[in-house]
């Protein structure tokens, strides 16, 4: 967890990084983005939670930190989502019974 960024990198940050949308009860991960100054402890770093609201344009997260669950405030900046391939795996099936059904009428 260096506090520099490896020379691949580098780079102009996505403007989508900035306006990521999250649904409340969506499962997220911490992930530091290293060009942006970060105001939440080093020791949740990797750790999973779930948006639980919006203040402004930063979520409020809740992580359990050991044995204790934790409220942080965090810029969209430095989460992402997990578990969104499971989602999409099963929503695309059904749309190509759909698709498929539609074709035959």
């Amino acid at each position: 967890m260096g506090k520099r960024k490896t020379f691949r990198e580098r780079g102009k940050l996505k403007l989508s990084n900035y306006f990521k949308r999250f649904n409340e009860g969506e499962d997220i991960c911490v992930i530091r983005e290293k060009s942006v100054k970060c105001a939440f402890p080093k020791r949740i770093l990797g750790r999973s939670g779930k948006v639980i609201g919006k203040r402004g344009e930063y979520y409020i997260v809740r992580v359990n930190d050991l044995n204790k669950e934790k409220v942080f405030i965090i810029h969209p900046i430095h989460l992402k989502i997990i578990g969104q391939k499971k989602i999409v795996e099963e929503i695309k099936p059904k749309a190509i019974k759909k698709a498929k059904k539609e074709s035959k009428k």
